[in-house]
């Protein structure tokens, strides 16, 4: 067995693939170094130009051949997935393969009218036209996560490819399987050589590409490494999206649809083994309800199996790897020894072999405890009684995070709250799943993030915009040219008068 992630051997250093769940190796990969990443981002410099020129239509049709591709080798893609990340092969197809089939279905179809021109008429000066075209921004740099190693980078990947732009990809070296696989489909679809890159490799991969001559940065992960890109990027005032950590709370009202809530606490925090940025991180229950519903939880999770992700005898999979599985035993170590209580789980599975910890269940949990305020990023969830509706928000707002929430209740209660609650995104009666919606935008407020992934917010990270203006029936000068006289003077006063001071500038 080999656990260890990067290697070394002479002259070459390679990242290791390891199966969360056997311990064994997978597969290896050089990792790409400075210059070849400058060398990987000059090639898509010259390959732009040319990219960028077809039609939305043209390049729509390489996208829908890459999702051809996609429905041709979706079970082989799944295995991968599974196997490389731990997730249930249904994981992977509902959350990683079908959102990136429906998300290439989306952009191919509407990019071109979500990007169209704009044009209109100035307010006052009725023969000026202005005209806003959103232009490729010309190179784009990913950097990927390995929590859901084929949905995120293939969601950006399209909408910056639809975009008319060129895009080198650093993902993540915990599963460069799964970025070889997106090469090949990738291929498969024919793209114009240059057009579309990956560069394996490790931190120090991703580094050299933020230094790179890439015109933005895209980057899904932690809040620290995101803050280090953020520095080294405003240094040439590089554009970036920072898609980062979340601490998301859960608010379960007394009018809450009990069975439904119950049932969306558990998958919610532990699908993909809690591995979920927009995962409940945190439940806050309101206590007329309380004793009751946190009953419901444990016997729901106590249901759950865990094992290898392999068949489908396992809803739980393992961690991805050993740091991951550090933090949770640490996280859970220090809430017990804090005053919380265990009601289920709480211990890794070492009888499993892999990485594989409880499901867990925790209460009578404070902010003095990591688990309450730090992300844990794995399969607990800690439950908090409160009072009421007030304390919840006042809870759920107390975190430097701010990506998803999810509000339990009455729809119409559920929305009142919803504008109080400061995330990104609030789901009502539901949880996750939005990130996986092609339309809906995914962005964090607080230390969540900055910018926009997915919707047609998303889409525009993707473009420049370049304003252009012009006169339908120029004068031989404008009214406000050299040289200045009285007489212009007074006609621009009784101008304000009449607009202003009169109204006939009404507000529309």
């Amino acid at each position: 067995m080999n656990t260890r992630n990067v290697v070394t051997e002479g002259q070459v250093s390679e990242i290791v693939s390891i199966n969360p769940a056997t311990l064994e190796e997978m597969e290896r990969f050089a990792i790409s170094s400075a210059a070849d990443v400058n060398e990987a981002v000059a090639r898509a410099r010259a390959a732009q130009p040319a990219w960028g020129a077809l039609s939305f239509r043209n390049r729509a049709r390489y996208i829908l051949k890459a999702r051809r591709a996609l429905y041709d080798r979706q079970s082989e893609i799944i295995r991968i997935i599974s196997d490389e990340t731990g997730k249930p092969a249904f994981e992977a197809l509902t959350t990683e393969v079908f959102p990136v089939a429906d998300l290439m279905s989306h952009f191919a179809a509407k990019a071109e009218r979500i990007l169209k021109d704009e044009k209109f008429t100035l307010a006052v000066f009725r023969n000026k036209r202005s005209a806003i075209i959103r232009e490729p921004l010309g190179v784009v740099g990913i950097i990927s996560p390995w929590n859901f190693p084929f949905s995120i980078p293939m969601g950006e990947i399209v909408m910056a490819l639809m975009a008319g732009n060129a895009v080198v990809i650093k993902p993540s070296e915990y599963t460069p399987v799964v970025a070889d696989a997106i090469r090949r489909l990738m291929a498969a679809a024919g793209f114009p050589e240059g057009v579309f890159t990956i560069v394996q490799g490790d931190g120090s991969t991703g580094a050299a590409l933020v230094d790179s001559a890439v015109d933005k940065i895209f980057f899904t992960g932690s809040v620290r490494t995101g803050k280090r890109i953020a520095e080294t990027a405003a240094k040439r005032l590089l554009p970036v999206v920072l898609e980062l950590g979340g601490k998301d709370p859960m608010i379960v009202l007394e009018d809450a649809p009990f069975e439904r809530t119950v049932k969306g606490a558990v998958w919610g925090a532990f699908a993909n083994c809690g591995q979920v940025c927009a995962s409940v991180e945190r439940l806050y229950v309101v206590e007329s309800i309380a004793e009751k519903f946190i009953s419901a939880v444990v016997d729901e999770v106590k249901k759950l199996r865990v094992g290898p992700p392999a068949g489908r005898n396992a809803d739980i999979g393992p961690l991805v790897n050993e740091n991951q599985l550090n933090t949770v035993s640490d996280h859970v170590a220090d809430a017990v020894a804090r005053g919380a209580r265990v009601l289920t789980g709480g211990r890794r599975r070492e009888d499993l072999g892999g990485y594989f910890f409880e499901p867990t269940v925790l209460v009578d949990v404070d902010d003095s405890m990591k688990v309450m305020t730090e992300e844990t990023f794995g399969p607990v969830l800690p439950i908090r009684v409160v009072k009421d509706e007030e304390e919840a928000i006042s809870e759920a707002n107390n975190s430097r995070f701010g990506l998803l929430a999810s509000v339990w209740t009455t729809n119409e209660r559920g929305r009142r709250v919803a504008r109080r609650v400061e995330a990104g995104t609030v789901i009502i009666n539901d949880a996750l799943y939005t990130h996986g919606a092609a339309q809906t935008p995914w962005f964090g407020v607080k230390e969540s993030g900055m910018g926009v992934t997915h919707g047609s917010a998303g889409l525009m990270e993707f473009v420049r915009l370049k304003h252009i203006n012009w006169d339908l029936l120029p004068m031989k000068s404008n009214w406000w040219w050299f040289p200045y006289t009285d007489r212009w003077h007074a006609r621009f006063k009784t101008l304000m008068k009449v607009l202003y001071r009169w109204g006939l500038r009404k507000i529309s």
